[in-house]
């Protein structure tokens, strides 16, 4: 009997290690399904595939938010397939918002690198979490969960964002009411905003109907 037990546990063991492969380098040129992209034949990675520089300068700021984002998803850091995280800098002038917005696939940190901003999410039972954050504070936001980001310092404000997704998605609150073509009826019945407000916000963001 010892030896069957020892047997089966050698032959566990050996598909388990059978099974784990090192990483999973994104093919890039391939379809990305619901687990991400297929992975680049091992022989065709680099060293460039585990690195990325992009991070070392701002996005482009938007003159609405007074804010820039520069990602690094799976889709800029091939490298990151597979391994559910992400990174991006955030830069904010004073006075600048990250504004209220989830991300559907992640939970995120964000670490002030410079400045300070006021942070904030709400919980699904609209409960407020508020703190103001300075060099080297670290708050994290849980995944689904409506939260935001203003520059309340004087002065710029840079902080790093990490996910625990290679793609978290996104979806800002503001532009899901008011970028597209649902009809402003809807709105003004599901907001209580006045049809005034609603075509104001619509002619800002950029939506009709």
């Amino acid at each position: 009997m010892l030896h069957i037990l020892v047997l089966f546990s050698f032959l566990l063991v050996s598909s388990a290690h059978a099974g784990v492969v090192d990483f999973c380098v994104a093919d890039l040129s391939a379809p990305q399904g619901p687990a991400g992209y297929s992975c680049k034949p091992p022989a065709e990675v680099t060293a460039d595939d585990f690195m990325y520089s992009g991070l070392s300068v701002p996005g482009n700021y938007s003159s609405l938010f007074n804010a820039a984002i520069n990602i690094a998803f799976v889709d800029q850091f091939p490298g990151l397939n597979g391994l559910g995280l992400s990174m991006a800098r955030a830069d904010v002038n004073p006075g600048g918002v990250i504004p209220m917005h989830h991300h559907p696939g992640a939970s995120e940190t964000i670490l002030i690198a410079k400045g300070t901003i006021t942070a904030g999410l709400i919980s699904s039972d609209n409960t407020v979490y508020l703190k103001t954050l300075n060099e080297g504070d670290i708050m994290v936001f849980p995944q689904g969960l409506l939260h935001f980001q203003v520059n309340t310092g004087k002065t710029h404000a840079h902080f790093w964002v990490s996910f625990s997704s290679s793609n978290p998605g996104l979806q800002i609150l503001s532009n899901a009411l008011f970028s597209n073509n649902l009809p402003s009826e809807y709105i003004e019945k599901t907001t209580f905003l006045d049809d005034d407000e609603v075509k104001r916000l619509k002619a800002l963001l950029g939506g009709s109907g």
